[in-house]
């Protein structure tokens, strides 16, 4: 898939920002996305992928479903497709590249997008940055742990060494909303995600200092995993 390149992407609008590399778990109920599956599953299984957009308003089911999509979305490739008796389908699939969306076409019952593949590069001090990110989130799970008052120390996994991935896995562990998740997801390259994340862990940490409470504690002890 060439950056420059323009494809036609089947398109699952949800309320969440899809990060490269991590898992995507899907309850596949409503018809026009049991559709989506099921045209997926006539592809080869190198060709089973669909686009994951953000909704800037709107709901994730229903005929407005996609009434206003964020530009930026990432495709998900499909692991896995356990279907039911009565057509429904458990979809597994993991995040792929990042794409901007260039137009929306509803000629099937679900949403298709004319898309465009977007570089990952690491831009200037990419280590150095990536460095200071880990350290500083390190803090902020340790804050949290503090926050919630469990008498437990942080033992969680560290980060990887790969600017990219440290990006990535930051942006998906810390506490955001949508549009903070959108506007990481949106940075041209590594090194503007990972100041970007400074940014945020300093602010969140200075908050939960501050307060000494945050809506959930527990995640700062999940395990960090790629797909």
């Amino acid at each position: 898939m060439a950056p420059d390149e323009q494809v036609v992407l089947p398109l699952f609008p949800l309320r969440t920002v899809l990060v490269p590399g991590l898992v995507l778990p899907l309850h596949i109920f409503e018809p026009r996305y049991r559709t989506l599956v099921a045209d997926l599953l006539a592809r080869p299984e190198d060709q089973q992928r669909f686009g994951v957009v953000a909704i800037r308003e709107g709901r994730e089911v229903g005929p407005d479903g996609a009434k206003a999509l964020y530009e930026v979305g990432t495709v998900a490739v499909v692991d896995r497709v356990d279907p039911h008796a009565d057509g429904r389908f458990d979809l597994m699939a993991h995040g792929g590249p990042r794409f901007r969306l260039h137009s929306v076409e509803s000629g099937r019952p679900y949403l298709q997008g004319t898309v465009s593949f977007l570089d990952e590069t690491d831009g200037d001090r990419a280590d150095e940055l990536a460095a200071w990110v880990s350290q500083r989130f390190s803090d902020y799970r340790a804050a949290v742990l503090g926050a919630g008052d469990t008498g437990e120390q942080d033992e969680g996994p560290g980060l990887p060494a790969e600017p990219t991935l440290v990006s990535y896995l930051v942006g998906a562990a810390m506490v955001l909303d949508l549009t903070e998740r959108q506007a990481l997801l949106e940075c041209p390259d590594t090194s503007a995600r990972l100041r970007a994340e400074l940014r945020l862990l300093r602010r969140e940490t200075g908050l939960i200092a501050a307060v000494r409470s945050l809506p959930a504690p527990e995640l700062a002890r999940a395990p960090i995993t790629l797909n």
